[in-house]
């Protein structure tokens, strides 16, 4: 690959792995933390492998015990390196064969393995400038836990792996099930090699590579180069060390080794948190809600109120006088919810009546199916946080409910205009009949003296304080008439009002409480899908 290519996919894989170094932050909380653990190793490695050497490619053999993968180890390195090893303080660590000093130790320092060899050039494979290091491993089936914990820790970090299997147990369940299979997206940095051939007849050597290329394939590994050789007789080695080479000298292991993790981690969180989105909030849903919230807030009583106590107001300042004293005996059913102040929402509480269970059960159902509308759709961890995130208002519902009722502004102090005009003329008419009892109470009373009575003027025969008293009193109680019409409509429009004002700031609370916390997870899973398909590739 050209370093223009190397540099455009260094630039790729950086993005993937801030995908998934983002997707991992956006599902703390929600997927388990063994999940999110694994994906932080791989960032952690990544992050580790790619501050050093990026010269140099490191490929480790792994086999089971009786596979000759020590003795291969040695073929390809054209040198008995492994029969060396067997005289270190212990057979269980790892055994580097270096090409290419410089540079190498940090990273053979990362890796934890102290046994180096520096190695003689093989024509055609490696020298100094090649920068390879072979790992001679453990046996991934030894008795020894040590053997198998190195195995396991370096399978996980080296660029490119050999699996070395022998002809008896290439089919052997351990490998496959513990090892292949859950490596099948790293199909490009993977070399299969059947060794010891040898034992074989010639005519079984095809067949037995097909069956092996077959559980391969099963395993998802159907793409992965699959080699015979026979370390014992040196047929296939040099096979071995031109796929060996091939990887080396394209520079591209340890990104597709990189990817090849990011694809795997990836898979795993997807695997947790499984595929869908949320259908999020809608409109409809929110409006339900709102709804359910305000009926169970009281807000239809609230606005009846708001109406009584208009048409009480308006009966005191536009009814006939000589009865409109009686109203002050009716209570303002504003002032008995404690609705009628002037004093800060904050400080005060209505009087309405307490939230029974009714009442909660409602709160609850409204809450719960606006949630799982929200949720539909969404895989079960997230459907569990979106719905936590809808509850978790719920308990400061009620309160934060009758602040709001406690605080909207119901007009309820707003006089009318007509108000000052019926009242003048329910007045002038009461002084009218008044001037009218007063006229012929003057007049009884000269009689009753025996003094004069002077002529009292008629209007269509109709004596003047007669006609007085007769029309104050028609006129006051046709004005209260009309009063009572006129407040019982007035009173319907300011309850209509209260009743929008009051359905507004409950969806306010609805939003503040519910909807928002919803909607931030529902948007929280939709990033981190939009993440993982992007760590995905």
């Amino acid at each position: 690959m050209s370093r223009r290519g190397r540099a455009k996919e260094e630039t790729r894989l950086q993005g993937r792995l801030e995908a998934l170094g983002k997707a991992r932050e956006l599902a703390q909380g929600v997927l388990p933390e063994t999940a999110l653990e694994d994906v932080l190793g791989v960032l952690e490695r990544a992050r580790s492998r790619r501050a050093l050497s990026a010269d140099h490619t490191v490929v480790g053999f792994f086999g089971a015990t009786g596979s000759g993968k020590s003795t291969l180890f040695n073929a390809v390195n054209g040198a008995e390196i492994a029969t060396a090893a067997a005289r270190r303080p212990t057979t269980s660590e790892p055994l580097a064969s270096v090409w290419g000093a410089d540079g190498s130790e940090p990273l053979l320092d990362w890796l934890d393995v102290r046994a180096r060899h520096l190695a003689e050039p093989v024509d055609g494979f490696a020298d100094e400038d090649t920068g390879l290091i072979l790992l001679d491993l453990p046996d991934f089936d030894s008795t020894r836990t040590a053997n198998r914990e190195i195995v396991e820790r370096l399978v996980g970090m080296v660029d490119v792996l050999v699996w070395v299997l022998d002809p008896q147990k290439y089919a052997d369940a351990a490998v496959h099930n513990g090892f292949l299979a859950p490596l099948a997206s790293h199909g490009a940095v993977t070399l299969v090699v059947l060794n010891q051939v040898d034992r074989l007849p010639a005519s079984d050597v095809g067949p037995v590579l097909e069956s092996l290329r077959g559980i391969l394939a099963r395993d998802g590994l159907g793409r992965v180069q699959v080699l015979a050789a026979s370390a014992l007789t040196g047929a296939g080695v040099d096979g071995v060390r031109a796929a060996i080479r091939r990887v080396v000298s394209q520079r591209e292991a340890l990104s597709l080794r990189l990817s090849a993790d990011v694809t795997k981690a990836a898979a795993q969180l997807e695997e947790a948190s499984g595929r869908g989105e949320a259908a999020g909030v809608r409109s409809g849903t929110v409006a339900r809600l709102a709804d359910e919230l305000a009926t169970a807030a009281n807000v239809p009583l609230v606005a009846d109120a708001v109406s009584a106590s208009y048409r009480i107001e308006s009966t005191r300042r536009t009814g006939w006088p000589v009865t409109r004293w009686l109203i002050r005996f009716r209570p303002d059913p504003l002032r008995r919810l404690n609705l009628r102040r002037n004093a800060r929402a904050e400080v005060n509480r209505t009087s309405l009546p307490p939230a029974g269970a009714p009442e909660r059960a409602r709160s609850d159902a409204a809450v719960r199916q606006f949630a799982d509308a929200a949720s539909d759709g969404a895989p079960g961890p997230w459907q569990a946080t979106i719905r936590a995130a809808a509850r978790q208002g719920r308990d400061r519902l009620p309160d934060a409910l009758d602040q709001a009722i406690a605080g909207a502004d119901l007009a309820a102090d707003r006089k009318s205009w007509w108000w000052g005009a019926f009242n003048v003329v329910q007045w002038l008419a009461l002084l009218a009949a008044v001037a009218g009892l007063g006229w012929l109470g003057v007049l009884a009373g000269l009689g009753y003296l025996q003094l004069p009575v002077p002529q009292v003027p008629r209007v269509e025969g109709w004596p003047l304080p007669t006609l007085l008293i007769a029309g104050g009193a028609a006129l006051g109680i046709l004005l209260a008439v009309t009063a009572k019409f006129i407040s019982a409509g007035v009173a319907k429009r300011r309850g209509a009002r209260a009743r929008k004002r009051l359905n507004a700031a409950v969806a306010e609370v609805a939003d503040r409480l519910v909807v928002e916390p919803v909607e931030a997870e529902v948007r929280r899973l939709a990033a981190f899908n939009a993440a993982l398909r992007a760590a995905a590739g």
